[in-house]
């Protein structure tokens, strides 16, 4: 039985559309991963790293975007009332220094679910897609802790940027 929950309260049509396109992108990070393990690869040793460039450079374009480097741009750049719709976020607390979050649903695992993934595969793949908010937090010149993860079983993704 599978210690992962992960089930959305919002049904709208648009949101779940919206989260049928994060679904396939979180697929293809399965099946890349996959294929990568077939011929020897261990999946975070590459998958880490490309994540982590994306993010980078998705947190550079949102610092110019924003026209700041404080964790209240990213809040309105990214985490926008459509992106809290589609996770079910909760802002914990929004301030130039901090920006923590409570993820309530994620369509990355619901993807890697319908894929068959054991939980440690969901666990894995969520480690390696984090790189990315990892990498965002980097180009805000600072630093993501992921306090829960609904991928090991959380009841929520708590995600804690700070400078």
């Amino acid at each position: 039985m599978s210690r992962v929950k992960n089930e959305p309260k919002i049904k709208n049509a648009l949101i779940t559309a919206i989260r049928e396109q994060l679904e396939h992108r979180a697929t293809w990070l399965y099946l890349l991963c996959d294929e990568a393990g077939k011929r020897g690869l261990e999946w975070k040793d590459f998958g880490s790293a490309a994540i982590k460039r994306c993010g980078l450079s998705q947190g550079a374009g949102l610092v110019k975007k924003g026209g700041t480097k404080d964790f209240t741009g990213l809040r309105k750049t990214l985490f926008t009332k459509p992106a809290q719709w589609v996770f079910e976020m909760k802002i914990r607390k929004s301030t130039p220094e901090v920006l923590a979050i409570d993820f309530h649903y994620c369509p990355l695992v619901k993807a890697w679910q319908k894929a068959g993934c054991t939980d440690e595969e969901i666990a894995l793949l969520c480690d390696i897609a984090m790189c990315g908010d990892h990498g965002i937090g980097e180009a805000y010149g600072g630093e993501l802790k992921l306090l829960k993860s609904i991928a090991k079983g959380d009841e929520v993704c708590r995600l804690y940027y700070h400078k």
